[in-house]
C-alpha cells in the first residue's frame, strides 16, 4: 500500500511526517482529486505520519469533496492559513522532524515554514522523491486507465482529423480537439494543446494561433487528456491533400527513428540508450542537429513525470514504466515533423498503447 510504503521510507530516514503538497501525489496517496488553482492556491495538503492516522488539511471550499474522497484522512479545516493550523498542530501531534516537498512549495512558503518550524524547535527537512519514486512503475489498474485515456484521445483525434480542412485557423482546430475531449467523457486536456501548420510547426511547442492551415503543409498536432486522472500524450503530423517529397521523406525518418527506439526500449534499457536508437537514425539521415528535444518522459497522473528519455538520463527502465517515445525534426522556415506513441515497459520489450496509424505508414 503506497501509505505503507511512505511511512517506511519516513521511519528509515528518521523522519516523524511527510507534508505533501504536489498535486498529483497527493491523488496518488489519498484518492482526493480536487485541482490546485496554481501552486500559489492550493486545494489543501497531506500530513502524513511515521505512526498514526493520515491528515487531510483544507478549506472550507472543499470539506465535502475531501471527505467523499479520502475517507482514510482525518480533515482538518483552516481559516487562517496552512502555516496557522500547521502551527498548531506539529507540537499537538509531537512531530519533531518535518519532511517537505520543496519543489512544490514557492520559495516565499518555504521560506515562512522553515521560520514557524524553526521557532517551535521542530525541524524542516526538504525531501524529494519520497512519493514520485512510487509513481513510476504503473500497477495494473493503473496502465489500463492510462490506455483507456490513449484509446479515447485517439478516437478524439480521429474525429477532429476526419474534418480538418484548408483555411481552418490552428487556433480553431485546438479549440475543436478540447471541447471534443470533454464531450467525449475526458475531464480535459492533459495540457495545452498544440497546432503548428507550415513554418509554425518548427517550434515543438507552438502555441495555437489565427493562421490558417494550408493544403499539402505539414501540420503537427500535440494533445493528450485526462480520464480518470491519469494522462495521454499523442502527436500526429498530417498534411492536408497531398504530400509533397520532402514532408514523405521527413515523416519517413522520424518513423524509422520512432520505430528503432521502440524496438530497444525493455526493462533495464537506459533512458540515454532509448534516445540514442532514435537519434542516430535522425543523424544518419544528415537531420541531427534538428531535433533538439529529448525522446520521451514518463506519464500517469502528470503528463510530464520520470522517467526522462534523454542523452542524460543513464538510469534503467523498469517494467510498468509508460513513456512517450516523440522524435522529431524542426526545419526554420519550412515547418516540423513529430511522431508521438505511448508504451509500457515490460521486461523483455514494451507494449505498444496506441492504435492509430494516421500518416505514420505513408507510401
Amino acid at each position: 500500500m503506497p501509505l505503507d510504503t511512505i511511512r517506511t521510507r519516513l521511519k528509515q530516514r528518521r523522519l516523524d511526517a511527510l507534508l505533501v503538497t504536489q498535486p498529483e501525489n497527493r491523488r496518488y496517496l489519498s484518492g482526493y482529486t480536487a485541482n490546485d488553482s496554481s501552486i500559489a492556491e492550493s486545494a489543501g495538503v497531506l500530513l502524513i505520519k511515521a505512526k498514526g492516522e493520515p491528515l487531510l488539511l483544507t478549506d472550507a471550499r472543499f470539506a465535502l469533496q475531501a471527505e467523499r474522497e479520502a475517507p482514510g484522512f482525518a480533515m482538518r479545516l483552516y481559516q487562517r492559513g496552512l502555516l496557522a493550523l500547521l502551527k498548531q498542530l506539529l507540537p499537538r501531534l509531537a512531530i519533531r522532524r518535518l519532511a517537505f516537498e520543496p519543489h512544490w512549495m514557492l520559495h516565499s512558503t518555504a521560506e515562512a515554514l522553515l521560520k514557524m518550524t524553526g521557532a517551535l524547535g521542530i525541524e524542516a527537512v526538504p525531501v524529494s522523491g519520497l512519493a514520485e519514486t512510487m509513481r513510476r512503475c504503473k500497477t495494473k489498474t493503473e496502465i489500463e486507465r492510462i490506455r483507456a485515456a490513449v484509446l479515447l484521445n485517439e478516437q478524439v483525434f480521429r474525429t477532429v482529423y476526419s474534418i480538418l480542412r484548408p483555411g481552418q485557423t490552428e487556433r480553431q482546430v485546438a479549440d475543436r480537439l478540447e471541447m471534443t475531449m470533454r464531450q467525449m467523457g475526458a475531464e480535459g486536456p492533459a495540457f495545452d494543446t498544440i497546432v503548428g501548420a507550415g513554418p509554425n510547426g518548427a517550434l515543438p511547442h507552438a502555441v495555437p494561433s489565427d493562421r490558417p492551415l494550408g493544403q499539402g503543409e505539414p501540420i503537427v498536432i500535440d494533445m493528450g487528456l485526462r480520464l480518470a486522472g491519469y494522462c495521454s500524450d499523442m502527436t500526429r503530423t498530417v498534411v492536408l491533400g497531398e504530400p509533397d517529397d520532402k514532408t514523405k521523406e521527413i515523416i519517413r525518418i522520424v518513423r524509422r527513428a520512432q520505430l528503432a527506439a521502440t524496438q530497444v526500449i525493455r526493462a533495464g534499457c537506459t533512458g540515454r540508450e532509448a534516445d540514442r536508437a532514435a537519434r542516430q537514425v535522425i543523424s544518419a539521415a544528415g537531420y541531427g542537429k534538428y531535433f533538439g528535444h529529448g525522446l520521451g518522459h514518463g506519464v500517469g497522473l502528470a503528463v510530464h513525470e520520470a522517467p526522462a528519455l534523454n542523452r542524460r538520463n543513464r538510469g534503467q527502465l523498469a517494467p510498468g514504466m509508460v513513456v512517450t517515445v516523440e522524435p522529431g525534426i524542426y526545419l526554420p522556415e519550412w515547418g516540423g515533423v513529430r511522431l508521438e506513441n505511448m508504451v509500457v515497459v515490460q521486461k523483455a520489450g514494451c507494449e505498444l498503447l496506441n492504435q492509430d496509424t494516421t500518416f505514420l505508414d505513408i507510401d
